[in-house]
């Protein structure tokens, strides 16, 4: 009788070997640069747990090496929601009946909600939120989830009772778990996809009323009746419509035909004499700027008092 692989193996103590090897199996959407980054999360929590006497995850992460991509997947993805579980105390504990405190660190906004550690320190020791990246898009945990979206700000993530929904919670996640956090929306994102395109679940939403229509993409795309002689004037017309924003010299005109609805004439007119007048206007000081000239010498002798005497517009 073959032996079982231990699932709850710490990833922080296999080597790179074992890594590649289990993201070769199982779920698909856990890679080895994944793996890596977990396996690197618990090893720097282990440390710094050392390093600062702190309480760290007794539970860790191992990936299902079920033969069905799909199915362990699925496992990932039930082990992550048990893992991410809020600690709670034990259903006798009078704590938990008499004053309704139901789990065990929901406390403040700086303290893990499953393990009870201090991320505070963390941060001030070692941030690893800033060091622990997604495979895909590079962005640290940091980046994505403790600072504010629109300010920037350094703001804590806020855990929720049932993990991906519920109500919220005053505690946040350890580094370790932040990440398995983001894994777990990741799977579900592609989990998702996938029951959307499965067959049984398009005649499901008929039965349900839903209508499916099937629109050809060579219905939708718009013809350009443009000759394609005329398209290589498309950059000069650019130009024209942009130029004609500034002055009054330049007209496009279309005509359109009444019956098709296409654009049948063009007609570009350049007048000279609106652009004489427009260059004289520039050349000329207006009252608007003779007055803006006289307001910077009213300031300037408000400043030098002593230097009121004998200082004009001309001078």
């Amino acid at each position: 009788m073959i032996p079982q692989v231990n699932q709850q193996a710490n990833l922080g103590n296999v080597n790179q070997a074992h890594l590649m090897a289990l993201s070769q199996q199982g779920n698909e959407s856990l890679t080895y640069s994944a793996l890596m980054e977990q396996a690197n999360a618990q090893e720097a929590m282990q440390q710094a747990a050392n390093e600062n006497n702190l309480q760290v995850p007794k539970v860790n992460f191992y990936p299902s090496r079920h033969a069905d991509p799909h199915k362990a997947r699925r496992k990932d993805i039930k082990q992550a929601y048990k893992l991410l579980t809020p600690s709670k105390r034990h259903i006798v504990n009078p704590v938990r009946w008499a004053l309704g405190r139901k789990y065990n660190y929901n406390k403040q906004s700086h303290i893990c909600v499953i393990d009870g550690c201090d991320c505070s320190v963390l941060i001030q020791h070692d941030n690893l939120y800033a060091k622990i990246s997604d495979d895909d898009s590079g962005r640290s945990l940091w980046e994505m989830y403790w600072q504010n979206p629109v300010t920037g700000e350094p703001e804590a993530f806020v855990a929720m009772e049932r993990v991906t929904s519920g109500r919220k919670m005053r505690g946040t996640y350890c580094p370790e778990h932040m990440h398995l956090f983001h894994l777990l929306c990741k799977w579900e994102t592609e989990q998702d996809r996938m029951d959307e395109s499965n067959p049984k679940r398009l005649r499901d939403r008929v039965k349900q009323g839903v209508s499916i229509v099937t629109v050809p993409i060579a219905t939708m795309t718009k013809k350009d009746p443009t000759p394609t002689m005329l398209k290589k004037y498309e950059p000069f017309f650019a130009e024209l419509e942009k130029d004609s924003r500034k002055t009054k010299g330049i007209n496009v005109n279309h005509y359109t035909n009444p019956l098709t609805g296409q654009n049948d004439i063009t007609t570009v007119s350049f007048d000279l004499r609106i652009f004489q007048h427009e260059m004289a206007l520039e050349q000329q000081a207006t009252p608007a700027f003779q007055a803006l000239v006289q307001q910077h010498v009213n300031n300037a002798i408000k400043q030098n008092p002593l230097e009121q005497e004998g200082i004009g517009i001309g001078e």
